[in-house]
């Protein structure tokens, strides 16, 4: 195991990513295991006291901390090489440290089966990144509805339920971590449970597939309506994960604002076809053969109107990477965001470059400039981060990345990756300077 595997960056650590753009991107990039389907099949392992191994995992910032999270009250948790160990026998389902949840969102994801397993969970609030208020209202609804007593104070949500019994729950939004959390509370619930307006992306339905795979009963899994029914006990398994779409698409879009030829895979082509839909509109040439992409491109994009929703929709986690493209296309393109209210804080870096972004709203008008120069960026979020990378990689002269930590919680060695394809990137520990 190398010292790069293991380490965790922490906030103020500060470490840089050193951009030199100019360079096509030519070559084949492997796709890890997808973290968000990754960090919901951990928490669902604790659905059973028998070992789960998920085997080709990517370590990534929000995998570690998830880890520790689970260790935290008593799960074992062991990784050997790529492969990941979970066996939830002793647990203290009081025990989750604030520190670590405040840090992930996903975190609030133990709540579920905690609760459905032991009939207690004491959860801190969640964290995570800026970009947006994600209440957890609908998480909290759906649970009552299956029978919890719900308690908050200093920070804490505690619930209670002797036994949970099936319930039907319709969502308000198809938000994708209540559906993952009150699809593992339903698992093991009395009778049916039937969530209607659920949400139906990848990441939920590799969850269900898990979840059967350990002995449960969830069907309509990818479709607005799911149905669970619950069972008494569950039983380990070896896991595969998804590949990650987000990363996938990142890269082909890397790919096709660089006016390169890259190939991207192992993935499952579906999950990717709005983001190929909207490249091909914006005039790169895709090749795609079901578990990998190819996309080749000149640079010169034009402009097209994107508009992010839920999945089957347009991916918000690639509105901002797409944009740091679409900033030298012909034309102005028209960006609105529906899922987030607070997604466009790469803009101001972009805008550092030569960018000429409008924000009007939910809307971003992108008119695109012939010219970008590099220059010292800092890094908002995780996929901003990916944004400010695409960008510099397209742009005249070097471009230094601050805060690049954040691209450590969704993509395993970023840098390796593009600087194996052509990409003249580096990274550093810096040292924040009083």
């Amino acid at each position: 195991m190398s010292d790069r595997d293991t380490e965790v960056r922490q906030v103020g650590q500060l470490p840089e990513i050193v951009v030199r753009g100019g360079q096509p991107l030519r070559g084949e990039i492997q796709v890890e295991a997808s973290k968000n389907a990754t960090l919901p099949v951990m928490a669902a392992a604790l659905l059973t006291a028998e070992p789960v191994t998920l085997p080709g995992i990517p370590w990534l910032h929000d995998v570690d901390t998830l880890r520790r999270v689970l260790v935290s009250i008593g799960v074992g948790a062991e990784r050997d090489g790529r492969s990941l160990t979970i066996e939830a026998r002793d647990i203290d389902p009081f025990a989750a440290p604030e520190h670590l949840v405040r840090r992930m969102r996903a975190s609030f994801l133990i709540a579920g089966p905690l609760l459905a397993r032991f009939g207690v969970a004491r959860v801190p609030l969640p964290g995570g990144c800026a970009i947006g208020s994600r209440p957890i209202d609908l998480h909290l609804k759906g649970l009552q509805a299956l029978g919890a007593d719900v308690e908050s104070g200093n920070g804490y949500i505690e619930f209670r339920a002797p036994r949970l019994h099936g319930a039907n729950i319709y969502l308000d939004f198809p938000s994708v971590g209540a559906t993952e959390n009150l699809l593992m509370a339903a698992s093991l619930a009395d009778g049916w449970t039937v969530i209607e307006n659920a949400a139906q992306e990848p990441e939920v339905v590799d969850l269900a597939n898990f979840i059967n795979a350990i002995g449960g009963e969830v069907r309509g899994a990818g479709t607005p309506e799911l149905r669970v029914r619950g069972q008494s006990h569950m039983h380990g398994t070896t896991y595969q994960v998804i590949p990650d779409r987000i990363e996938a698409g990142t890269y082909l879009i890397a790919g096709a604002a660089t006016g390169g030829d890259v190939t991207v895979g192992p993935i499952v082509s579906e999950h990717l076809k709005p983001l190929l839909a909207k490249l091909r509109e914006a005039g790169a040439v895709l090749e795609d053969a079901g578990d990998y992409v190819r996309v080749t491109s000149d640079g010169s994009l034009q402009a097209i109107d994107v508009k992010t929703m839920p999945y089957p929709g347009f991916p918000t986690d690639l509105q901002a990477p797409l944009m740091a493209a679409l900033i030298r296309a012909k034309g102005t393109s028209v960006m609105t965001e529906t899922v987030f209210e607070n997604r466009y804080m790469q803009v101001p870096e972009l805008r550092r470059m030569g960018a000429d972004i409008k924000i009007e709203g939910r809307t971003a008008l992108v008119t695109g400039t012939s010219r970008l120069t590099g220059a010292s960026l800092r890094a908002s979020d995780l996929r901003a981060a990916a944004a400010l990378v695409i960008a510099a990689l397209s742009a005249e002269g070097a471009s230094d990345i601050s805060d690049a930590y954040h691209l450590d919680r969704g993509y395993y060695r970023l840098e390796e990756k593009l600087a194996s394809v052509g990409a003249e990137i580096e990274r550093c520990r810096c040292s924040e300077e009083p």
